[in-house]
């Protein structure tokens, strides 16, 4: 019982936090400030704290506003319940019985740090995937954030050794921007020679950082996963004439999939691409 209280939990601390990830969605592409109470995008009435209850005050109101009765976008229950199942499977995959046998003090606390990094690092990656197929933009701030959860899940298994070595951290730091630049190099090749058509600026800084989350080897997998999910969602499109061959479809929520996949589940990956091609 105490489980399931606990797990239910961190699925409102998730959702909880999914709906302050809206508020980053809608205004950072649009330069807003995210700051200051939140209003219907229609009426632009005040909302009271009732009205923002994640999940449930949607579907109380029958997903309108309170006051003007406007439908509203299913954006809000989608990412506050996306956010808290993603924070329910990480807390599940952190602290998981195979995993946590060998809990013990710093132990312990090593692992509640590396779980609020990668809750930080899925939160923006929730943004970045949201805001670009909505809008076919990438904040630079949400990209600056990745950046740092990313260079704190890199660099925090070597700051909580003891002693500290920082020549080894420094090592680290260069190998990972390198794998970075290397990730993101096939991005700006396709950005350069199509003139921003193919690929956008913000796609070649989030492969960057993609790179240096991963390494160069899951970069490249991660990134490879997203040209193959995207050229199937394309096709699917184009098929259903929802779209023309010559649309533009964002990159970056393929890139978030990719990401995604190879966080959690790319030691599995690699171990079976190496097992089929004998590596």
């Amino acid at each position: 019982m105490a489980q399931l209280i606990a797990k239910f939990l961190i699925f409102i601390v998730g959702a909880s936090i999914g709906s302050f990830l809206n508020v980053l969605i809608d205004r950072l592409p649009n330069d807003e400030k995210i700051t200051g109470r939140s209003h219907c995008d229609y009426c632009k009435k005040r909302l009271r704290w009732y009205d923002l209850i994640p999940v449930v005050s949607f579907f109380v109101l029958g997903g309108k506003c309170r006051y003007c009765h406007k439908k509203l976008s299913w954006q809000y229950p989608i990412v506050e319940i996306i956010t808290g199942i993603l924070f329910l499977l990480i807390f599940n995959f952190q602290f998981s019985p195979l995993r946590s046998s060998s809990f013990e003090g710093q132990a312990i606390f090593n692992e509640f740090s590396n779980l609020f990094v990668l809750w930080g690092i899925i939160s923006c990656l929730i943004v970045i995937f949201f805001s670009d197929l909505k809008y076919h933009l990438l904040s630079d701030y949400i990209l600056l954030a990745l950046f740092v959860f990313s260079f704190l899940y890199r660099v925090m298994p070597n700051l909580f050794r003891h002693p500290i070595v920082v020549n080894e951290i420094l090592k680290q730091v260069q190998n990972d921007v390198l794998s970075g630049f290397i990730v993101a190099l096939p991005i700006f090749l396709i950005y350069y020679f199509s003139h921003e058509r193919a690929m956008g600026l913000g796609d070649v800084y989030l492969s960057v950082i993609i790179g240096f989350l991963l390494g160069w080897k899951a970069g490249f997998i991660a990134l490879y996963i997203a040209f193959v999910t995207g050229a199937i969602f394309g096709m699917t499109l184009i098929l259903l004439k929802k779209k023309k061959i010559k649309s533009k479809i964002p990159f970056g929520p393929f890139i978030v999939f990719g990401t995604t996949v190879m966080l959690f589940w790319g030691e599995k990956i690699m171990e079976i691409i190496k097992r089929i091609y004998g590596l």
